[in-house]
């Protein structure tokens, strides 16, 4: 298994800029004997969000915009350690970054168009309502006395 996985993709035709990547690798916290402090298996990927040129323009404001809280000058930073092997990690890292940038450069929703409910079916409404409230009334026991 030598090279990445292929390009991942995040929308459409667009995918990951392999050469836009920076990767770093440090030694991950949590199990795995002795192995664990000698093997850099915490993956940190990072991609310069505010300068790629591979994501069309409106996509990248759309990100900016959305992703800002996660953006440190323009660069977005993911994180993985759940795995033991440093390959693993690296391939969680790539589709999570892959799933936020496809998140985070969706269109916006079509707007809403309000539905106008049939008089028909708001009068029965109102009527049942009206039934219901004469059943409650009918049941405190103020006129019986």
């Amino acid at each position: 298994m030598d090279g990445m996985s292929g390009p991942y993709l995040i929308r459409g035709s667009v995918s990951l800029p392999e050469a836009e990547l920076m990767w770093r690798f440090s030694r991950s916290s949590g199990p795995g004997g002795q192995h664990v402090n000698t093997s850099d298996s915490q993956v940190e990927l990072r991609f310069d969000l505010a300068r790629t040129e591979a994501l069309p323009e409106v996509w990248k404001q759309r990100a900016l915009e959305r992703l800002g809280g996660r953006l440190v000058d323009g660069v977005l930073t993911v994180r993985a350690s759940e795995h033991r092997s440093q390959w693993r990690n690296r391939e969680t890292a790539a589709v999570r970054l892959a799933a936020l940038l496809a998140e985070a450069t969706a269109p916006p929703p079509k707007p809403r168009r309000p539905t106008r409910i049939p008089r028909g079916i708001n009068e029965r409404r109102l009527r049942e309502k009206k039934q219901r409230s004469d059943t409650k009334r009918g049941r405190s026991g103020r006129d019986w006395g």
